[in-house]
């Protein structure tokens, strides 16, 4: 599974391989590297993520993302500072790959430290699984939990709170294929980028030319999460860990620090459906519940 000269590994199902997971690259900092995966196919080999793309060169392909964890970039490009707009600031961070606990063709489980300005801010768990659904879709099971060592409060912000209104990005985040025309998107009861963005839906389904990526919350707080989600400009949709509010990830409580140095965790789970062809609705209900409950 392991491909050392390029240091990523091949996830598979049913024997072909679906999905690239890079965990060490050069990318400028500018870009928060990051492990990520790239390129990811359907099952009949169509692409459906893109990497570093022309327009947002801080994409890649499918990971985590986040824009502010206590005044650091985690997302890549400009820092978007309130009364100010974006800016080019040097406030970038690191996802650093620390080790497998576990790798096999159909998934892992990694630790990653999230560093900035040369100090450990949280420590990451990330399970990722490939399962079979049918033979023209399979499913991308993805957590990630995050923990605050810093022994300090710590927050996680997007630029929706620090003051530009739909721009609650941060966390879960694909991006995907661009096309000669925009995607479309649409959910169990609405369609269209304006009527979906920025609202919470239990799957939200985009749909290119000849295929379709069904994004679902896995638990009841990532259900919680708005989607944010991009047609027009580009094709990404992602989770919105902070909305309304900055997202508090607490140190540990005082009685407890003797015993264990690390805070308070983070949890959230989305599961992809990667499926071939343009599925309708009735399509991507049943397959998206199929891959929820596997």
């Amino acid at each position: 599974m392991t491909d050392s000269e390029t240091k990523r590994l091949v996830l598979k199902v049913a024997g072909r391989p679906v999905a690239w997971y890079v965990t060490h690259h050069r990318l400028p900092a500018r870009l928060s590297p990051r492990p990520y995966l790239h390129p990811v196919t359907t099952l009949a080999g169509t692409g459906v993520t893109e990497l570093t793309p022309a327009d947002h060169l801080h994409h890649l392909g499918v990971g985590v993302a986040v824009p502010d964890v206590e005044g650091h970039n985690f997302w890549g490009g400009r820092t978007y500072v309130r009364d100010q707009g974006p800016t080019e600031l040097d406030d970038h961070g690191t996802q650093r790959h620390v080790a497998f606990q576990l790798g096999d063709p159909d998934g892992f489980v990694e630790e990653l430290r999230w560093v900035a300005a040369g100090t450990d801010l949280l420590r990451e768990r990330r399970t990722v699984a490939a399962v079979e659904l049918t033979d023209t879709a399979w499913a991308l099971d993805f957590t990630f939990s995050l923990t605050n060592v810093t022994g300090a409060p710590l927050s996680i912000g997007s630029p929706a709170t620090n003051g530009r209104p739909g721009a609650a990005y941060g966390g879960y985040f694909w991006r995907a294929r661009k096309e000669a025309s925009a995607p479309d998107v649409f959910t169990a009861d609405r369609a269209g980028e304006e009527a979906v963005h920025g609202r919470t839906a239990d799957w939200l389904a985009l749909a290119g030319a000849d295929w379709t990526l069904v994004f679902a919350g896995a638990t009841e707080d990532t259900r919680r999460d708005p989607w944010f989600v991009r047609t027009a400009e580009y094709p990404g949709v992602g989770s919105s860990l902070a909305s309304a509010e900055r997202l508090p990830v607490p140190p540990p409580l005082p009685e407890r620090r003797g015993r264990c140095p690390h805070g308070e965790t983070v949890v959230r789970r989305v599961v992809t459906v990667v499926a071939d062809g343009r599925l309708g609705r009735g399509e991507a209900t049943t397959l998206v519940r199929k891959a929820v409950t596997q």
